[in-house]
């Protein structure tokens, strides 16, 4: 056997980035050494692992492989013992360690890797996407949006928004002020798509006192008086009304109760075909 072949076969039954990255790493310790890496993603069945054990047979190739459907792993293994193709399989040994410490028999299903990093990747955009449309910066990102929440200031809609993000939703919010008119796409949204978020007078004026008490302010600024809140709270409702959304009333509330409250809502409008 060659202990340094030219040619190394990447065999995958997903796209083979795992396994051609070890073979990059380890190729790496052997500059000025000529290797060459081929690519054999998607392998689901034998024929294919034939046609790729014949080849590495013939060019005198290393197979690298990351498969890990049993039956398939065992047979690529099988055929290129037969035909003396020296061969490494990359997963095997740590997954079956893994099920002795863990208890569990791994799923055998291909392709979970990079599942896991599209899934942090949609994470990751939505985390920017609440940062960058947080608080109403940029109308525009309401209609690109999964959540749009609007509310007065103080009733955790930045809150929220970051713990939905985290569930790979896309969400953006928009305060509501008597003083200032709603962005107009806020109206030309899908009502489902929309949440309107409300608080009871007594609860939001002690947290805007400590909110100014902790900016070093006077508690009996207007942002905190009964007068200003129950204007607000009113011009919110009619804001609401007009939009047609549901609304949650948030008093007593702890974050993750009101986007518990706001998952089940997607998820029974996602049961229905309305999102």
């Amino acid at each position: 056997m060659d202990s340094n072949p030219q040619l190394i076969y990447v065999v995958s039954d997903s796209i083979g980035e795992t396994a051609e990255f070890v073979v990059r790493a380890v190729a790496s310790q052997f500059s000025g050494k000529d290797i060459e890496i081929h690519k054999y993603p998607y392998i689901e069945d034998k024929e294919s692992i034939d046609e790729v054990v014949v080849s590495a047979k013939e060019a005198k190739a290393l197979i690298v492989f990351t498969l890990v459907v049993p039956e398939l792993k065992n047979y690529i293994t099988l055929e290129a013992t037969k035909k003396q193709v020296p061969i490494v399989d990359v997963l095997g040994p740590l997954l079956n360690i893994m099920e002795e410490i863990l208890l569990t028999q791994q799923s055998g299903k291909p392709g979970l890797v990079r599942k896991l990093d599209e899934e942090y990747f949609r994470k990751v955009e939505a985390i920017e996407f609440a940062v960058k449309y947080d608080d109403g910066r940029d109308p525009r990102g309401l209609l690109r949006a999964d959540v749009v929440l609007i509310g007065v200031s103080r009733t955790s809609k930045t809150p929220l928004s970051m713990y939905l993000a985290n569930k790979r939703l896309k969400v953006a919010n928009v305060p509501l002020v008597p003083e200032v008119e709603p962005p107009e796409e806020l109206f030309l949204l899908p009502a489902e798509k929309c949440i309107g978020l409300t608080i009871n007078s007594e609860q939001l004026n002690g947290i805007r006192t400590e909110r100014l008490k902790a900016l070093g302010l006077t508690a009996q600024a207007q942002y905190a008086t009964f007068e200003r809140i129950e204007a607000e709270l009113n011009y919110s409702k009619e804001i609401m009304k007009r939009v047609g959304c549901p609304v949650i009333d948030v008093s007593n509330k702890a974050v993750e109760e009101t986007a518990n409250i706001i998952l089940d809502m997607i998820r029974r409008n996602q049961q229905k075909g309305r999102l």
